[in-house]
């Protein structure tokens, strides 16, 4: 069960935004990933819990951030109930798209487990929910994957394998790229793994 943190910041002007502490686990009918987000003065800002299941689909999402509460599913494309801070109000919604995606390293894994693009093989488009801090508002958009590279690594165990990801948004044309190790991010725009403390889980 990898466990460790990352250290958060924003990916244009590199301003830190935080840490997000996780663990994660595979397990014979998909992966979760449970963390808490901090923000630079060590207070709690939010909370992910993500279950995919073993076809990477997201199965259960409860998204915290401040007072801000969105819990989802892959359901008639995906579907979520948005709460707002004072509980007094929640909004249903509903969009065509496949998964969901965030500030979270866990999206990043999700996306790469949903769509499992092969190497050589070009670009896999995908449609994504965005909910992001600071209010979790939804926004559909469009993104393609393709796998540039997958590199072993010697280790004292087994070979680690890290895959390298190249991410375009579809709308923009403004591409990034990604590097997992299994169900670990490596490094992301926004993103730097600080500590490890088991290997990464390696996907079936």
């Amino acid at each position: 069960m990898p466990r460790g943190h990352y250290s958060l910041h924003d990916p244009h002007d590199h301003t830190p935004l935080g840490e997000e502490h996780f663990h994660c686990a595979t397990g014979p009918s998909g992966w979760r990933y449970v963390s808490q987000t901090l923000d630079t003065a060590g207070e709690h800002t939010g909370s992910v819990d993500l279950t995919l299941d073993d076809l990477g689909r997201p199965i259960r999402l409860e998204l915290h951030a401040r007072a801000w509460q969105v819990r989802g599913a892959a359901l008639d494309g995906v579907t979520w109930v948005r709460t707002d801070p004072t509980g007094a109000h929640a909004t249903e919604g509903n969009a065509p798209a496949h998964a969901f995606t965030g500030a979270s390293p866990a999206f990043l894994v999700a996306t790469a487990r949903l769509l499992r693009p092969a190497l050589g093989a070009g670009a896999v488009r995908v449609r994504l929910v965005a909910l992001t801090p600071p209010v979790l508002a939804p926004r559909t958009l469009d993104q393609s994957w393709a796998l540039l590279s997958s590199t072993p690594h010697a280790t004292d165990n087994a070979p680690l394998v890290a895959d390298e990801y190249q991410v375009t948004d579809l709308e923009t044309g403004e591409q990034h790229t990604v590097h997992l190790a299994g169900d670990v991010v490596l490094a992301a725009p926004g993103i730097e793994l600080e500590s490890l403390d088991t290997p990464p889980s390696a996907f079936s």
